[in-house]
């Protein structure tokens, strides 16, 4: 399948890019989001795109563009890269979460139970422990723990006890191997949904540290902000598109005080950020387009002053 970019127009329409701004591209992929928002930058305008595929900084270098910087970061080192490059505040920041297309179709990564292929599922392949390496080595409590949490998966007990026994017989290093033990364990299944969806959801999950990434950056997309800047953010399963609702959401609220507390309204500490709008969804066309899409969920939210 070719790669097609999820909400573009309506993510980088949602950041209302200025012309002179600083925009940041914290999840670069193939670079849809990123050429859009250079499309909308005037001479002065800059742009630092963040990714930790080795895949998709290679493909970055097709875009020679002065006001264009790709670094191999994870976004979660947002704060950092910014520091590195003197820049203290942005007009805003777009994160497109999850694994993207090409990922998922390259036979080689290991993202995907429709090829036979190396257990890998490492985002960054220059760094980390492979799938293979962790399947090899961690407990029947852990391996449920992160099935059923990262995964959401019911019949997580019973996988991880298959894995453990499937181990002492033969390693486990390909998606084939790992897909046929789980179809052993899980009964019944969505329509059209292979039985090892949300198992291989969740290890790649807890490989790549998606949501403990994704809790660490939330905070400096605000800190880093300018006020009137905006932050878009794409979600594409229910775990990540929560955290992203309740972060905003308290940030929108602002302290809680207790009740009771005698306390001026106009002394009351007020929200960081306004939420912009309702949710955004792929349209029936997209969807159509891009069956992948299907789940994509656009949260924006706009900095305030103080």
């Amino acid at each position: 399948m070719a790669h097609a970019t999820v909400l573009l127009n309506e993510a980088v329409e949602a950041l209302q890019v200025k012309a002179d701004g600083v925009y940041v591209d914290g999840t670069f992929g193939r670079g849809g989001h990123s050429r859009l928002i250079l499309e909308k930058l005037g001479e002065r305008g800059r742009l630092i795109a963040l990714d930790k595929d080795p895949m998709a900084i290679a493909a970055g270098k097709a875009i020679a563009d002065a006001r264009f910087q790709l670094l191999h970061r994870g976004f979660e080192q947002l704060g950092e890269a910014l520091r590195e490059l003197g820049i203290g505040e942005v007009d805003g920041v777009l994160l497109d979460l999850g694994v993207s297309s090409p990922q998922l179709d390259d036979e080689t990564r290991g993202f995907s139970f429709r090829f036979d292929a190396p257990l890998d599922m490492r985002m960054d392949t220059s760094r980390g422990q492979t799938a293979a390496e962790w399947l090899a080595t961690a407990d029947e409590g852990e391996l449920t723990e992160v099935i059923r949490d990262y995964g959401e998966e019911r019949f997580a007990r019973q996988i991880a006890r298959t894995i453990v026994a499937a181990r002492q017989e033969r390693e486990i290093l390909t998606t084939k191997q790992l897909g046929d033990i789980v179809a052993q364990c899980v009964r019944t299944r969505e329509p059209g949904k292979n039985p090892a969806t949300r198992t291989f959801q969740a290890i790649r999950i807890y490989i790549n540290r998606e949501l403990e990434e994704l809790e660490n950056v939330l905070p400096q997309c605000v800190a880093h902000l300018k006020t009137g800047g905006r932050m878009a953010v794409i979600s594409f399963h229910s775990l990540e598109d929560r955290m992203v609702k309740h972060f905003l959401r308290d940030m929108a609220q602002g302290d809680k005080l207790p009740k009771g507390v005698p306390i001026r309204a106009v002394d009351v500490p007020q929200g960081k950020l306004r939420l912009i709008g309702k949710p955004v969804y792929a349209s029936e066309a997209e969807v159509s387009a891009n069956p992948r899409a299907r789940s994509a969920v656009l949260r924006v939210a706009e900095r305030l002053g103080g």
